[in-house]
């Protein structure tokens, strides 16, 4: 079965309608053989996607109240209690997304295999150090 389509010089052309095409989906679903990739694959954090967002979104907001407390010369120690609680918002979020990853990613690797779960671990470790230098 084919479908015309006039181009843009006002010629019809024919392009072929694919009955058999399949929907695209995700690499490592049910339907895709492809195995997900750090990239691609479906994440820790995927059931909790919106609360996330609307999370970051909260302290995007303290940010700008960061913003607006300087430009109208608010007193310093208030200006520094607003920092105190944006900085708790970005550390328990990325606490939350960690602890995602381990029972996601991490209990994934598992199952893969000894070279798999000690790259997800050691992969974990660097990410924790990165997180207790802030």
């Amino acid at each position: 079965m084919t479908t015309t389509d006039a181009d843009t010089n006002g010629t019809a052309t024919a392009a072929a309608a694919d009955h058999t095409a399949q929907p695209k989906t995700a690499p490592g679903t049910v339907t895709d053989p492809t195995p997900p990739t750090p990239s691609t694959g479906v994440h820790g954090y995927a059931k909790q996607k919106d609360a996330h967002i609307k999370r970051l979104r909260r302290i995007e907001g303290q940010i700008r109240g960061l913003q607006r407390m300087l430009e109208e010369d608010v007193y310093c120690i208030d200006i520094l209690t607003q920092v105190s609680a944006s900085t708790k918002g970005l550390q328990s979020f990325g606490l939350q997304l960690l602890e995602e990853h381990l029972r996601h990613c991490v209990a994934d690797a598992a199952v893969q295999g000894p070279e798999a779960i000690d790259a997800k671990v050691q992969e974990a470790t660097k990410a924790i150090e990165r997180m207790l230098r802030t």
